[in-house]
């Protein structure tokens, strides 16, 4: 059976460095940090300080005071992100087949905000149990793709990821897949997180998973600089709509991208670490590369994972050079969680829009924040360190690793009829 192209036809982000699509391709471009101090909670006692909040956000400018009552953070990002998509799509919804149309939605975390604020009313009291009748419908790290649904009528799949720092990227090759294989003609699909509290960042400390570089936070997400120390907390949400292609021509649609594929892995190796040898990376390359049936010298500009971790870039890295040889000193490469923070199960959704951003100017976004040089790595490759780059890019991967050794790489090329 012949598979259905599938095109990007809408985009929509919520940023710390953007809070709509123009924004984050702009300050992308620019090497913009939305490192900043925390201002979500109190955190003189942490270990790290600092994080890549989204700026001016007030959900009242949003939502009403019901919605809010109902809405977890992460699942509000969700819906500014999913509206603007739509609106940039252009599509009407009334006029196409709601059985056919669904949401695939990604998080890694879910409503934990909402979970901290209950658990602490209930441990702050006198014992007698007061929760919310919102608490586990706002909780649950399926509730926005839901959210998403009832609020557009759309009655096709349904249902969330939940793979980590992959999720939005597994969302995204899910609405791939059904409507390649004919299950439904178009998606709303992407990933948000809020997990900027006492619990996420307390709880991502005491793993030593991100950066404490309280001294020089604007600067602190560094990936491939041998002074890295790990990631900055990130948060926000991103969309895209995807569209069979026949269904996206008929209405007229204004395509950005098209994708050709995706690929998936496990490292099955450590519940937090990747394999040092860069197995699980190298595997999720190829198999991207083989679902999307183009060779590895087509390939020219790489949305790394790229954390700022000590170990990650590094396995990263083998794992790509294993794939693509001596056509890694050819192409591209950045990671711009040097610029966002890591918005672990948004992050895919984000960078892939960032990757759709650089196909569309043929320009790279830089990785920022590059002091000195790492002896470990592969400096021979082109990691777009500290400026943008303009080159043209037909062909673009984006790669998310997660926790638990989950593996996504998402290819886009520029649309040709």
């Amino acid at each position: 059976m012949a598979l259905r192209r599938v095109v990007v036809t809408g985009l929509g982000a919520l940023t710390p460095i953007g809070n709509n699509v123009d924004e984050l391709c702009k300050n992308l471009f620019e090497g913009v940090s939305g490192s900043d101090w925390i201002t979500h909670f109190d955190a003189s006692k942490f270990k790290t300080r600092f994080a890549c909040e989204v700026k001016n956000y007030n959900p009242k400018e949003h939502f009403d005071r019901k919605e809010i009552r109902k809405l977890d953070l992460y699942a509000q990002y969700a819906l500014i992100s999913v509206k603007e998509a739509l609106e940039h799509s252009g599509i009407d919804l009334e006029g196409i087949d709601k059985n056919r149309a669904g949401v695939i939605w990604g998080s890694g975390i879910g409503g934990i905000n909402t979970f901290l604020q209950e658990v602490k009313g209930f441990v702050q009291g006198d014992g007698t149990p007061r929760f919310s009748p919102f608490f586990i419908p706002k909780m649950i790290a399926d509730i926005a793709a839901g959210h998403i649904s009832m609020k557009y009528g759309l009655t096709g799949p349904n249902f969330s990821t939940v793979s980590a720092c992959a999720s939005s990227s597994h969302a995204i090759i899910d609405a791939l897949n059904y409507i390649r294989l004919g299950k439904a003609d178009m998606f709303i699909t992407g990933g948000s997180e809020a997990a900027i509290n006492e619990a996420g960042m307390g709880g991502f400390n005491a793993m030593q998973a991100i950066s404490t570089n309280n001294d020089q936070y604007k600067s602190a997400s560094r990936p491939f600089d041998k002074t890295r120390d790990g990631f900055v907390m990130g948060e926000g949400g991103g969309a895209l709509i995807l569209e069979e292609y026949e269904h996206a021509v008929k209405r007229g649609a204004t395509i950005y991208a098209e994708v050709l594929g995706g690929g998936m892995s496990a490292d099955a190796h450590h519940l937090t670490a990747p394999h040092p040898e860069g197995k699980g990376a190298r595997h999720v390359m190829l198999n991207a590369l083989n679902d999307s049936g183009i060779n590895h010298d087509q390939v020219d500009y790489i949305n790394a994972h790229g954390t700022s971790t000590p170990v990650g870039d590094g396995a990263e890295i083998i794992g790509m050079r294993e794939v693509f040889g001596e056509h890694s000193y050819e192409m591209n490469i950045s990671s711009t969680k040097s610029m966002t923070g890591h918005l672990l199960g948004a992050a895919g959704a984000v960078e892939l829009i960032a990757a759709i951003c650089s196909i569309n100017k043929d320009m790279v976004p830089p990785t920022i924040n590059h002091h000195e040089v790492d002896p470990e790595i592969d400096n021979k490759i082109n990691y777009t360190f500290n400026e943008a780059q303009q080159r043209k890019v037909d062909i673009a991967i984006s790669n998310t690793f997660g926790f638990g050794g989950h593996n996504a790489s998402v290819v886009v090329k520029k649309f040709k009829a």
